[in-house]
């Protein structure tokens, strides 16, 4: 039997993400992938780059998630750009439902990573950014990366 030390290794991140959304909140899903398709993942082969999820008939659904098709999968291979089933209770997708019909919010895919052997993915309800939204945040990284570095040179001794 295989040991599942590998908790919590993420595959793959999603940081433009949090460069264009503000994330209200997050949720953890599982995936419904066929085989070659977990192989892939473990390999590194995903990208969540503008993947999104939405609710159809009652179902959370994840789209625009590019997983490479395994090399060794010759026939039994899978669709790269498929879209996929997102496990979740009813109470969460009635809320995410609820959410999301509200004007600017959308659920976009965070990271993708492995938990207790199952592979999962992180969402998080986003509202969008405007351009002087995402300026602000960028003068507040470089301030806070300017009082970094000057206290890092205080603590050496070089001020």
């Amino acid at each position: 039997m295989r040991s599942k030390e590998n908790t919590d290794k993420a595959f793959a991140e999603n940081r433009k993400a949090y460069h264009d959304f503000f994330i209200e909140e997050t949720y953890e899903a599982g995936v419904v992938l066929t085989g070659t398709e977990v192989k892939s993942v473990r390999v590194g082969k995903a990208n969540l780059r503008d993947s999104h999820a939405g609710i159809a008939n009652g179902e959370c659904i994840l789209y625009n998630v590019h997983i490479s098709p395994y090399e060794q999968g010759n026939q039994f291979n899978h669709d790269p750009r498929r879209a996929r089933k997102l496990l979740l209770h009813k109470r969460e997708i009635a809320r995410l439902l609820g959410l999301v019909q509200q004007k600017g919010y959308t659920l976009v895919a965070l990271r993708l990573y492995q938990k207790n052997g199952k592979i999962k993915v992180a969402l998080g309800v986003a509202r969008g950014k405007k351009q002087h939204d995402k300026r602000d945040a960028e003068a507040d990284k470089e301030a806070k990366r300017d009082i970094e570095q000057a206290f890092r040179l205080r603590q050496k001794g070089e001020l």
